[in-house]
Formats: C-alpha cells, structure tokens, sequence
C-alpha cells in the first residue's frame, strides 16, 4: 500500500508494526515454557516437549534440531551439557514444533465458528513528538473474523506474509484509518 509511514519515528513517535505486536500476542497466547533455556528445567522443558514421540522428534529435526539421540540421552541425562549454539537450535526448534502444534486450537479460539475477536488498538506513543506535530489517534477496537492467513504465518514464522495477512486480511476493515494503526503501542485480544 502506497500510504505506509516510511519514516516512522523520525518526530519521536514510538511503537512497534502492528503485526508484530500481534505475533507477540500470539506467542503469548500459545504459553511458551517460561523458565530459560539456559537454565536445566527449562532446557528439560523443551527437549522433553521436542522428544515425547516420534512425530514430535521428526519437527524437531525439520525445525532444525539436527543431533543424535545419544547426544539427547545425555543432554537429558545431564552428563553432557549443550552449546551455546545448540541452545538456541533447541530454543529455535521448540518455538516452532510449538507454533505448529497449537496454530490449529488457536485459530478456532479466535475464529469462534464465524464470529471472530475483538481486536483493541492501542495508538501509538506521542509524548514525544512536539505539539504541532502530534496525529489525533485514539484508542479502537476492530472485529476480526478472518484469522486463518493471519494465524498460518505465525505458525510458519513468516514475518513478511503475516504482514500482509494482517494489513490486508484483519485491518482492512478499518478503512481508510488503517494507516493510523499501522504502528501501535500494544495490541490486545483475548481468546
């Protein structure tokens, strides 16, 4: 769309793109383990989650977790302790086996058979962009009935086509606003 901000910020507005502050919520909403990677229950957490079944296995190596089960018998053991590099591979990889798993039980929570979510916008911040310069931007909300495409690329991790499924699937009904909301504060939703 020919009307995007290109120079966001550039009178000390702050906020963030609308689309991810809507993978944030729904990262929110998919209930991660919360205790570090680094951390032994929380590495527990997440390799036990990566390896309760053979499928669960299988999108963990698709995701990128690509090291033997013996290396993972000791890493659960705790004779071995992962890299670095192999912590972010398994954080990495139990972020997306994750999104994949609960993709499917989230879109039918904010799809709700037909009737969608209520989305609230929250404008971005503009104390400091100096008075004359300040946009009169409140505070909305939006019914989103349309979650599928939306709810497809987080779940992929597509950060351009969950761009474009927000802007152009969920805040078009916003009509010729939607630019005010392009950049948000916070989104929120509950499902």
């Amino acid at each position: 769309m020919p009307e995007r901000n290109i120079e966001f910020g550039k009178y000390g507005a702050r906020g963030v793109r609308g689309h991810q502050a809507v993978a944030h919520r729904l990262d929110t909403l998919a209930g991660f383990v919360s205790t570090s990677v680094t951390v032994r229950r929380g590495l527990l957490a997440r390799l036990h989650y990566l390896t309760r079944s053979d499928r669960a296995r299988a999108a963990a190596r698709e995701a990128g977790l690509t090291v033997t089960d013996r290396t993972l018998r000791a890493w659960l053991d705790g004779s071995r302790n992962p890299s670095r590099q192999n912590l972010e591979r398994i954080e990495t990889a139990y972020r997306a086996v994750r999104r994949r798993n609960v993709a499917r039980h989230l879109l039918a929570r904010l799809n709700r058979q037909g009737r969608g979510t209520r989305v609230e916008f929250h404008p971005l911040d503009q104390s400091q962009v100096d008075g004359p310069r300040r946009r009169a931007v409140t505070y909305r909300t939006l019914n989103v009935r349309r979650w599928d495409r939306v709810v497809a690329a987080w779940a992929a991790a597509d950060d351009g086509a969950l761009d474009e499924a927000w802007t152009n699937d969920a805040t078009v009904d916003l009509g010729s606003q939607w630019g005010q909301y392009e950049y948000i504060t916070a989104i929120g939703f509950a499902a």
